[in-house]
């Protein structure tokens, strides 16, 4: 895969430097932020505007609604599709971000799920113990169940798989 990458934190100039680079070269941006992706999260993301995208194409940015999730491994998929896609227009793919786990996730890949914590995971069925109509907290076949209160006070049950 050839492509450019240029990385940095939020707000340290990236995009600046991007549309310079689009200005002397042909490039594609790819946007390697995992709040870029949501549509509508404009503020504190230093998302490029409209007319900063209007200049050369971006792509991964406003893709998806705030309700929806987006993961590391969805980000993958779509840069893998896209890399080739920009080159073959006989443009470079000028990856643009902050979020280290989507480039880390691009260079190395993504591990698989251990075959056996699948298998009990997404198994027949997941038979969590209820009492008075909450679940059981503690440890069950190798799960452990804790509550959280969150900031509002709202009950959470946080659910982990405990290490092999």
């Amino acid at each position: 895969m050839k492509a450019v990458f240029l990385l940095g934190p939020t707000a340290s100039g990236k995009t600046a430097v991007a549309l310079a680079l689009a200005e002397r070269f042909p490039v594609e941006i790819v946007s390697v932020d995992s709040a870029q992706v949501y549509r509508g999260m404009d503020v504190g993301t230093a998302k490029p505007g409209a007319a900063e995208r209007a200049r050369v194409p971006h792509h991964l940015v406003d893709i998806i609604d705030p309700t929806s999730a987006y993961s590391a491994g969805r980000f993958r998929e779509a840069a893998l599709r896209l890399v080739p896609e920009i080159s073959g227009r006989g443009r470079l793919p000028l990856l643009v971000g902050g979020t280290m786990l989507y480039y880390k996730a691009l260079r190395e890949g993504l591990d698989d799920m251990p075959a056996h914590l699948k298998a009990s995971i997404l198994g027949s069925s997941l038979n969590i113990p209820i009492s008075n109509g909450q679940p059981r907290l503690g440890t069950w076949q190798g799960i452990y169940l804790c509550e959280h209160r969150d900031s509002g006070g709202s009950r959470r049950v946080v659910v982990t798989l405990q290490g092999q």
